[in-house]
């Protein structure tokens, strides 16, 4: 090596290239912390109450926090038929639009077996009988805490 070249740094197309910063912008509190935030919980709730409304049986709120990195909160619920499934969708989308949180995927609509909607630290995943049976998150998530959901809030029955 040339004494002119020792102690210098490569440039050019040999230098290394620096590593992409990773721009974590919104991070997760969940993600960094374990614990879920306020505004997650209070849009799980939001979900679980727009479900009851709608008539959803089995409306269960998982904290999933700590356990997966994508989601604080898993709203689980069941519909009577895929038309009774996709009304509670739509409803739990739209009483969370009015609320000021919007969804930013919805998975499953034209066949409303299951369907997931997806609110970043929320996901709410709505049933037919047969494929909550079949895929058994309950089950998955047995060792997970259980939010209560009061009752008090749904409208009551005429």
């Amino acid at each position: 090596m040339p004494a002119a070249s020792k102690g210098k740094s490569k440039v050019g197309k040999f230098a290394p290239k620096p590593k992409p910063s990773r721009k974590l912008g919104k991070t997760r509190v969940s993600q960094l912390h374990a614990t879920p935030t306020n505004e997650s919980k209070r849009i799980a709730i939001l979900a679980a109450e727009a479900a009851l409304d709608k008539k959803a049986s089995a409306v269960d709120i998982v904290d999933v926090t700590g356990k997966v990195d994508y989601a604080d909160y898993l709203v689980l619920m069941t519909g009577l038929n895929d038309r009774h499934v996709a009304a509670i969708a739509r409803a739990v989308d739209e009483h969370l639009h009015k609320n000021g949180t919007h969804s930013v995927a919805i998975e499953g609509l034209p066949a409303a077996r299951w369907v997931l909607i997806d609110f970043v630290d929320v996901v709410v995943h709505v049933f037919l009988n047969e494929s909550r049976t079949l895929y058994d998150l309950d089950g998955l998530w047995l060792d997970a805490r259980r939010i209560p959901i009061s009752t008090s809030s749904t409208k009551p029955d005429r």
